[in-house]
């Protein structure tokens, strides 16, 4: 290192000085070993139906309502769907993986209860 007086400053300058050379360098990339990992096996979420069930007391368009508000089905397809509830028994609001479901289920029938109606919404596996 030398050092520079100037004034009432002291500079230094530092030099590095490389003692190697490029014929030091091994370049023989083949000689190691490559190891891949081996990537997990993902499996997809278990997906799960929301069902709406019939019941004899809540009106048709409340059903269709509920469709609308929390399954995002325009009014044809919510209509559709009601119908199903209507003459099977229950119908098929969509296919969702467990918490997802779990939510739906949990939304509709809290606004059914708020609305004063029994209808009922549940899940199982599909």
């Amino acid at each position: 290192m030398i050092n520079h007086v100037i004034g009432d400053h002291t500079a230094f300058n530092s030099f590095v000085v490389n003692s190697s050379s490029d014929d030091d360098w091994d370049h023989d990339y083949d000689s190691g070993l490559a190891v891949e990992e081996e990537k997990p096996k993902l499996k997809p979420p278990k997906q799960y139906k929301v069902l709406v069930i019939n019941d004899d007391y809540t009106p048709m368009e409340f059903v269709v309502q509920v469709l609308t508000m929390f399954f995002a089905m325009d009014h044809a397809k919510a209509t559709r769907v009601m119908m199903s509830v209507h003459t099977k028994g229950r119908g098929i609001c969509g296919t969702f993986s467990h918490e997802i479901a779990e939510t739906k289920v949990d939304q509709v029938n809290e606004f059914s209860r708020l609305n004063q109606h029994p209808l009922m919404c549940s899940m199982e596996e599909a």
